[in-house]
């Protein structure tokens, strides 16, 4: 039997060993990072560093980096009470706190009239449509384009960004939220003042050591042109798919993308059978749709970008990464392709 292919680099990345290594060192630190005896000292002194290295690969020296549980805390955080503008395509952790109110294009990207008070992504998590972000932005949600494009904060010129480590080969639940220096957000987590008083409670060092091993290991990839190859595998991929099956569409290609992602829309052909029939032949992929409450609900990013309800709710994501392989995406299409073509035949 074939190797199982993992295709779902969006949802989480894997693991990389850099990350794994700084997470077990960071186990032999005894001391909280509040505690002034030496061992509290010396946990701080390691927060302060992975803090530091984490601002450099993201290009955000200078700025407040915030740690917190991951990307959805952050944005709780940064947007609690402010009424922001946003778009149908933010991640829910975006737009459960936003105000909507900001146009979609059908190419997945957005008009922002008033750049102080909106929240708009760098890259769409589903599509991996990109974002031209306005001088003077609120917030950006940086998280999918971190670690996979040479983004730099100081360059972006939002005055706040979400990041978060599992999405570039760190650990699951720590991420942080990035503030330009001289603003202020008011602590959802109040208690013993950690964070510059902006999020209490005890830092989760060992999350955040495996966070900064893992941003500087994808900064590492990013000068070695490491995704210049993986958007070679891609455009492989969505070659052989098309070949299989002409008649499919990849959301947002008419845009720039990240490297990594396609979007495959078949009218027609639900989104989660995909995704089961993908997952039994021995491949990762996700819905372009969700789940909830047992209730299936078409995309709303693909809603927004003008597909009707039925190619809204017939669509998945592949998102690679540096591990895969032309070899596994050709197998993947091969199998993707005769899964879509007895769907055609039964639905004639």
């Amino acid at each position: 039997m074939a190797a199982r292919v993992y295709l779902d680099w969006n949802a989480t990345a894997p693991m990389r060993p850099e990350a794994r290594a700084a997470m077990l060192a960071a186990m032999d630190l005894v001391g909280n990072p509040s505690s002034v005896h030496a061992e509290g000292r010396a946990a701080k002194a390691a927060l302060e560093k992975a803090r530091e290295a984490i601002a450099a690969a993201l290009g955000a020296e200078g700025a407040d980096l915030v740690f917190t549980s991951g990307a959805t805390e952050g944005a709780a955080l940064a947007m609690a009470g402010k009424g922001l503008a946003t778009a149908a395509v933010e991640h829910d952790a975006v737009a459960a706190w936003g105000a909507g109110g900001l146009a979609v294009d059908a190419g997945g990207r957005v008009a922002v009239p008033d750049p102080a008070a909106a929240a708009l992504q760098l890259a769409n998590s589903e599509t991996g449509v990109l974002q031209d972000l306005p001088e003077g932005l609120a917030l950006s949600d940086l998280t999918q384009g971190f670690g996979k494009l040479p983004v730099a904060f100081n360059w972006l010129g939002c005055r706040m960004g979400l990041v978060s480590a599992h999405k570039l080969g760190g650990p699951k639940g720590v991420g942080a939220l990035v503030i330009r220096r001289g603003l202020d957000v008011a602590a959802q987590l109040k208690g013993g003042g950690q964070e510059m008083g902006r999020r209490a409670g005890t830092e989760n060092l060992i999350g955040i050591m495996g966070f900064a091993a893992a941003a500087e290991a994808a900064a590492r990839e990013l000068s070695d042109g490491v995704w210049e190859r993986v958007a070679q595998i891609r455009n492989i991929l969505e070659e052989a798919v098309v070949s299989a099956v002409p008649n499919v569409t990849f959301a947002g290609k008419q845009s720039p993308r990240l490297p990594n992602t396609s979007t495959l829309v078949l009218p027609g052909w639900k989104g989660e059978t995909q995704v089961m029939q993908m997952d039994l032949a021995g491949f990762a992929v996700s819905a372009g749709s969700a789940c909830s409450s047992g209730k299936v609900r078409a995309s709303r990013t693909l809603a927004a970008m003008g597909f009707d309800d039925t190619a809204a709710a017939s669509a998945i994501r592949v998102s690679i990464g540096p591990a895969t392989t032309e070899d596994e995406v050709l197998r993947f299409a091969e199998a993707w392709g005769r899964a879509a073509q007895r769907h055609l035949a039964r639905a004639a």
